[in-house]
């Protein structure tokens, strides 16, 4: 489900080193205005020896930065997981996609959402 497969991701995030800024429960902000939205919450995590030298050759990737992963529960209750791909941020950001940053955010990214969707 949706709080165990963040569950897993931060663990993974802790263990690699990494930390855990924000976990946002947006379903749980919904019940608390009287709306209903499927299970959907938001890791956001990151580890300055990444992010920094991200930040150093674009700072308004700033924006992007940290990563953040959201989980959510599909309408045929599967759990999801989505993130933005480094490529596509750093683009936006006027990053050369071959900066090594990128490739290190695509290969922690990758790394980090499968331990958190494996059993």
């Amino acid at each position: 489900d949706v709080a165990t497969t963040i569950d897993r991701l931060a663990a993974a995030v802790e263990a690699a080193g990494a930390k855990v800024f924000a976990r946002v429960d947006h379903a749980g902000g919904a019940a608390n205005v009287g709306q209903d939205l499927r299970p959907t919450q938001m890791l956001m995590f990151g580890n300055p020896k990444l992010g920094t030298p991200a930040l150093q050759a674009a700072q308004t990737i700033g924006m992007d930065l940290p990563l953040r992963v959201v989980a959510w529960e599909g309408a045929d209750g599967k759990t999801m997981v989505s993130y933005t791909d480094p490529a596509a941020m750093a683009a936006r950001h006027g990053l050369p996609a071959d900066h090594p940053v990128v490739g290190k955010m695509t290969g922690a990214l990758a790394n980090l959402t499968g331990k958190a969707v494996s059993p």
